[in-house]
């Protein structure tokens, strides 16, 4: 191999590997903040793909989702205006519990009115209710007694687990004129 012989003053050759260090330095500095934000950018892509990837894998439940939102009907409770009902029509809360519970799925096992509550300067006669049927039921017959416009109050509501059924028993006021 041939030797190469170059003449440069060592003094000149200390200020090129000087100039040389500090403009590799310069490069290297501007290269390492790039690379490491091109390195950061690739990650949040990476995310972000895997963020894409998960609703298009979710969407159709999703869509069920708003779908079954859209089509369950919402149970809007009544709230009519309080009338009391005249003495002489008292006996026409027993029909329309019968009905009710009927309509509830309900079974009714007695339906008394307390005699002692109805007396004239009294404004409120109390019915005592034995039912027997499911939770669920007793739910529908609460929500369709407060759409009656004579119900004063519910005062009292006991269950008690039967084999095969629930029993309920309820103190039921209801407005008189």
């Amino acid at each position: 191999m041939k030797k190469l012989n170059l003449n440069i003053n060592p003094k000149s050759f200390i200020y090129i590997v000087i100039y040389g260090a500090v403009i590799l330095g310069i490069i290297l500095l501007g290269m390492l903040p790039l690379y490491l934000k091109t390195v950061n950018r690739v990650q949040e892509n990476d995310k972000l793909k895997a963020q894409i990837k998960e609703q298009k894998e979710l969407a159709p439940v999703y869509a069920t989702v708003l779908n079954a939102g859209k089509e369950k009907t919402l149970l809007v409770l009544s709230h009519p205006e309080k009338k009391a009902l005249a003495r002489s029509e008292s006996g026409k809360f027993q029909s329309d519990f019968q009905m009710i519970a009927q309509k509830s799925g309900i079974k009714v096992v007695s339906l008394t009115p307390d005699v002692n509550t109805s007396a004239a300067p009294s404004t409120s006669f109390l019915h005592h209710a034995v039912l027997n049927g499911e939770w669920n039921d007793l739910r529908k017959l609460l929500i369709e007694l407060g759409g009656l416009p004579y119900l004063d109050k519910i005062e009292e509501v006991v269950m008690q687990q039967g084999t095969g059924f629930m029993e309920f028993r309820m103190k039921i006021w209801i407005a008189l004129k």
